[in-house]
C-alpha cells in the first residue's frame, strides 16, 4: 500500500530588508520528491494556497543538476507550484506523514499559521510522520498536542544554524535566529560541526534534516518510518509485497535449460 503525504511550501516571497529575492528552495521540494514519487502519493499544500514563489538563489543548481532541470521545465510538476492547495482544503486523517520544505521565507509564514499547526498536530496524534528541512522546522516551533505539550519538547531535532546563516550573508536579512528558537524549544538541538554538510535527526516520528544536503536522508527516514508504519498495520500484505523482488532474484539464479 502507498502512503500519502503531504508537502509544505512556503508563500513569503521577500527578506527583510531585499523584496520578492526568497521563497521555496526548490531542490528542498524536488529531492524530497523525487526519493518517494514511486512509492507514495503525495499533495503539495501552502499557508494560503495558490502560488508558491520560488528562492531565485536555489536555481543557481539548474547549471549543475539534470534532475532539478527536468522537475524545473515539466509543466505539470510547475502547476504544482502555481496551485498548491491551502490547510484547509486537506483532512489530516487522509495524510501518513507531512514534510516542510525549506527557504527563508518559511520564517515568516510557517511558525505562526494556526492551521498548520493543528493539522501537524493531527497528524502526529494519528501516528503519522512529522518531517521537516533547513528552514522549514520553523514550522514546528509552536505545534502543540491535545495535552497542550509542545510536539518538540521532548524531541531532539536540527535545522539551518546560525553558523550557516552568516556563512550565507543572511543573518541581517531574517527576524530571527531559527537554531536558538530551536533551542528553546526543543530537548536538543544537534548539528554538524562541518556547515552545510547534510546532517539528519530522527527522533521517533519527528524527523528533521539541518540543511539542503540533508534532503535525501530526510526522505530516506520518512521512508523507512512510512514501510514500518505499513507492516504494523498491515503484516501480510507487506510481507506479500516484499517476497515479490525476492522471487525474481530467486528465478534469475536458476541455471538455464
Amino acid at each position: 500500500m502507498m502512503g500519502n503525504v503531504l508537502i509544505v511550501a512556503t508563500n513569503h516571497d521577500s527578506l527583510k530588508q531585499t523584496p520578492h529575492t526568497t521563497g521555496l528552495w526548490f531542490s528542498e521540494l524536488t529531492n524530497f520528491y523525487d526519493k518517494l514519487k514511486h512509492r507514495h502519493i503525495m499533495t503539495v499544500i501552502s499557508p494560503k494556497g495558490g502560488e508558491i514563489p520560488l528562492d531565485h538563489r536555489s536555481l543557481i543548481g539548474l547549471f549543475k543538476s539534470h534532475k532539478l532541470r527536468k522537475y524545473y521545465r515539466a509543466p505539470g510538476f510547475r502547476r504544482l507550484l502555481e496551485h498548491s492547495l491551502s490547510p484547509g482544503e486537506v483532512n489530516a486523517s487522509d495524510y501518513d506523514a507531512i514534510y516542510f520544505t525549506g527557504g527563508h521565507g518559511t520564517m515568516w509564514d510557517f511558525p505562526e499559521n494556526k492551521e498548520l499547526q493543528q493539522l501537524t498536530g493531527a497528524i502526529y496524534e494519528n501516528g503519522g510522520i512529522v518531517a521537516a528541512v533547513c528552514h522549514g522546522p520553523a514550522a514546528l516551533l509552536h505545534v502543540k498536542l491535545s495535552d497542550g505539550s509542545y510536539l518538540l519538547q521532548d524531541k531532539t531535532v536540527t535545522g539551518y544554524s546560525d553558523r550557516e546563516e552568516a556563512i550565507s550573508l543572511n543573518k541581517h536579512e531574517i527576524p530571527y535566529s531559527l537554531e536558538e528558537n530551536l533551542k528553546i524549544r526543543a530537548l536538543t538541538y544537534r548539528k554538524d560541526a562541518i556547515p552545510f554538510k547534510g546532517h539528519v535527526e530522527a527522533d521517533d516520528r519527528v524527523i528533521t534534516g539541518q540543511n539542503p544536503a540533508s534532503v535525501k536522508g530526510v526522505a530516506k527516514a520518512v521512508i523507512n518510518r512510512l514501510e514500518q508504519k505499513e507492516f504494523a498495520e498491515h503484516p501480510r500484505s507487506f510481507r506479500a509485497v516484499l517476497r515479490i523482488p525476492e522471487e525474481e532474484q530467486i528465478l534469475r539464479r536458476k541455471p538455464a535449460p
